[in-house]
C-alpha cells in the first residue's frame, strides 16, 4: 500500500492486488486472509472509530491505508454537502450585470463563461475546468464582480497550490478586472496566497492553524490550478472552509495530477451534467436560448456533483488548429503518430520538433537551450540604475523561456541540463570557478523545494541571484505589486538550480517559449498528461526535442490514479 501511495494511488482493488505473483491467491482468499489477520477492517459503511487496524477494506473490495480512507470519506462528504446546498436566489437585476460583463457572441453556441458565472452564483460549489486560454480567470473576475455587487462586504480569498500559480492568478485577475467599475475593482482581493499559507502552516507536519474548529474567515474561496490538489490538501481545504462559504475550483482536467496521492480535480470534473431546472434557470439568467442548452447531458439518476461542474473548451489564447492548440489536442487524443508527422512537416512555427535520438542532447537541442537564455544573459550584462531595476529586467528576460524535462537523472534529465546551462552561463559571464556562500553565483536561478513560513517562501517559488545595491549577492523574489525582496543565499530553505524544471514543477506557470526535452527512452512518468501539461506551458512557441518513439509512446500512455472518491460521493446519504 505504501508503494501504491508513492505512485499516486489512494487505494488498491483486491482483484488487481491478487494478480501480484508474490501473493498468488484469488481476491476472495485475499479478502478473507486480510480480515482474519487483524490487519484490515471492513468498512460498513465506516470502520469503528476505536479500531486500530492500519488497513480498511470497503464494500467494493478497495483496500486503503486507514489514513487515506478517512481522508477520502471526509472529502466526499464535504463536497456532496456543499454541492447539495439549496440554490441561492439570484436577483433578476444580475442579468443586466451579466450582459454588461459579457459582450454578445459573434460565433454560434452558448457563452460558457457567462453560464459558468450564472451557475456559480446559485451554488456553494463550482468546479470550472478548461485548458489554457479558455477564460477561467475572466470568468472568475466576472463572478466576483457580480458577488460584490450583491454583497459589497464579501470576504474573498484567492489561493493556489504554489506561489507562482497564486501570483499569476492575481496578476491575471487584475488584468481582467481593468474594465470593471472602480468601486468593484477596489473591493477585489489585493493578494493571493499559497494554500499552505492560507491554511496557516504549523511546526507539526500536516497540521494547519485553520480547520473545522477554527475555520477560515472567508465568504468565497477561489482555488486556481486545482489539478495540483492531492487528497490530503483538498480535504484540509474543505475542512477549513465555513459551511456557508462558496468554493470555486479552477483547473484543467487534462493536466497532470498532484505529485502526492490522489487525482481530486480530474475526478470532480470528469462529468458535466445539469438538471432540467438548472438549465431553465441558466437560460433565464443569461438570456441563452433554451434550444442552445437542449443537448446538454441531464442526469437520469441523482448525480453527486450535478449542477456543479462546467467545462470551458473555447481557447482565446490560440486557435484549436494553431500550432500549440493543435499539438495539445493531438496529444490529448493519443494521436502521437499524427502529431509527430505534422510537427516534422514544419507547417506552424509555433510548434517545432528536433529529432534527437542520443543518450545526451544533440548539438541542435543544446543550441536551442542556449539561444533561449540569450536574452537573460544580455539582461545580466546590462547596466542598471539600482537593484530593483536590475531584478525587474532579469526576471522579465528569464521568465520568457524555460527548459522542461520529464526525468531528473540521465544525460537528458534535470540535473544534467541544469549543470550544462550553469557552465555555459558562468563561462559567458567570466565568473570564477568558486561559488559563493550558499552556492550562490551571479545569475543563478533557484527554485525553493520546501515551505518556510518564517521566510514567506514556499515550494515552487523562483528566485534569481543578483547583486543588491551594496554589490552583495542576494536571492531576489518577486512580490505583489511588482517589487522584489532579497534574501541571503545561506538563509534559503532547500533549493535547486532552475534553468530546467520538471514538468510537474512548471504547473501553474506560463512562458512565451518552452523547450521540452524528452528522455532517451520511454519511461512510466512520460504520459499523455505530462506531454500536454508541458506543451501548454507555452504561450507563443513550443519546441520538443527527443526520439520519435519516446514521444509516440508518451502520447499512448495515460495516467491512471486508483481512487474511490467518485464512488464515495455517489454513496453519500
Amino acid at each position: 500500500m505504501a508503494l501504491a501511495a508513492s505512485e499516486g494511488d489512494v487505494c488498491l482493488p483486491l482483484a488487481q492486488l491478487a494478480q501480484d505473483e508474490a501473493i498468488a491467491c484469488t481476491a476472495d482468499v485475499l479478502r478473507a486472509n486480510l480480515l482474519e489477520s487483524g490487519v484490515a477492517v471492513l468498512a460498513a459503511p465506516l470502520p469503528p472509530r476505536d479500531c486500530a487496524h492500519p488497513l480498511v477494506l470497503d464494500a467494493d473490495d478497495r483496500l486503503y491505508l486507514r489514513r487515506f480512507f478517512d481522508l477520502e470519506q471526509r472529502l466526499a462528504a464535504a463536497l456532496v454537502t456543499r454541492a447539495r446546498a439549496p440554490a441561492q436566489a439570484v436577483p433578476p437585476t444580475l442579468r443586466t450585470t451579466l450582459d454588461k460583463l459579457f459582450k454578445p457572441r459573434t460565433t454560434p453556441g452558448p457563452d460558457w463563461q457567462k453560464l459558468a458565472v450564472a451557475l456559480a452564483l446559485q451554488g456553494r460549489l463550482t468546479v470550472i475546468s478548461g485548458g489554457p486560454g479558455t477564460g477561467k480567470t475572466t470568468t472568475v473576475a466576472a463572478l466576483l464582480a457580480c458577488l460584490l455587487e450583491l454583497t459589497p462586504t464579501l470576504r474573498i480569498a484567492l489561493a493556489a497550490p504554489t506561489g507562482k500559480a497564486a501570483a499569476r492568478m492575481l496578476e491575471a485577475l487584475r488584468a481582467r478586472a481593468a474594465d470593471l467599475p472602480a468601486k468593484l475593482r477596489k473591493r477585489l482581493p489585493a493578494e493571493a496566497h499559497t494554500l499552505h499559507r492560507l491554511l496557516g502552516v504549523t511546526p507539526v507536519a500536516g497540521r494547519f492553524r485553520h480547520h473545522a474548529g477554527n475555520p477560515l474567515a472567508v465568504d468565497v474561496l477561489v482555488v486556481d490550478e486545482a489539478s495540483m490538489l492531492d487528497l490530503a490538501l483538498a480535504t484540509r481545504v474543505l475542512d477549513a472552509l465555513p459551511p456557508d462559504a462558496r468554493l470555486i475550483l479552477l483547473g484543467d482536467k487534462d493536466q497532470l495530477a498532484a505529485v502526492e496521492a490522489g487525482a481530486v480535480f480530474a475526478e470532480l470534473s470528469a462529468a458535466r451534467v445539469f438538471s432540467a431546472h438548472t438549465l431553465e434557470q441558466l437560460a433565464l439568467l443569461t438570456g441563452t436560448p433554451a434550444q442552445a442548452l437542449a443537448d446538454l447531458p441531464t442526469p437520469a439518476t441523482s448525480t453527486a456533483l450535478a449542477d456543479s461542474v462546467v467545462w470551458l473548451t473555447e481557447s482565446h489564447r490560440f486557435r484549436h488548429d494553431s500550432g500549440i492548440g493543435r499539438l495539445a489536442a493531438n496529444i490529448n487524443a493519443g494521436e502521437g503518430t499524427e502529431a509527430l508527422a505534422w510537427l516534422r512537416g514544419g507547417e506552424d512555427a509555433s510548434a517545432r520538433w528536433i529529432d534527437d535520438e542520443g543518450a545526451r542532447p544533440s548539438e541542435a537541442t543544446l543550441n536551442a537551450m542556449e539561444a533561449g537564455y540569450a536574452p537573460y544573459l544580455a539582461a545580466l550584462r546590462a547596466p542598471a540604475v539600482d537593484a530593483q531595476a536590475r531584478a525587474a529586467a532579469a526576471f522579465a528576460a528569464f521568465d520568457r523561456f524555460r527548459v522542461l524535462v520529464a526525468v531528473h537523472e540521465g544525460g537528458r534529465g534535470l540535473v544534467a541540463l541544469n549543470a550544462h546551462l550553469e557552465r555555459v552561463l558562468r563561462a559567458a559571464l567570466d565568473l570564477p570557478p568558486e561559488r559563493g556562500p550558499g552556492h550562490a553565483w551571479l545569475g543563478r536561478p533557484v527554485i525553493v523545494l520546501r515551505n518556510d513560513a518564517l521566510l514567506g517562501l514556499y515550494n515552487g517559488d523562483i528566485g534569481l541571484c543578483l547583486p543588491d545595491d551594496s554589490g552583495m549577492l542576494m536571492v531576489f523574489f518577486p512580490q505583489p505589486g511588482g517589487s522584489y525582496r532579497c534574501i541571503a543565499p545561506l538563509r534559503l530553505p532547500a533549493h535547486d538550480t532552475a534553468f530546467a524544471l520538471t514538468v510537474h514543477k512548471s504547473q501553474g506557470s506560463e512562458f512565451e517559449e518552452v523547450l521540452l526535452v524528452l528522455p532517451a527512452k520511454p519511461v512510466r512518468v512520460l504520459t499523455r498528461e505530462l506531454l500536454y501539461t508541458g506543451v501548454t506551458r507555452a504561450a507563443r512557441q513550443v519546441t520538443l526535442a527527443g526520439p520519435a518513439r519516446v514521444f509516440a509512446a508518451g502520447c499512448g500512455l495515460r495516467t491512471v490514479r486508483l481512487s474511490g472518491l467518485a464512488a464515495r460521493m455517489s454513496a453519500q446519504p
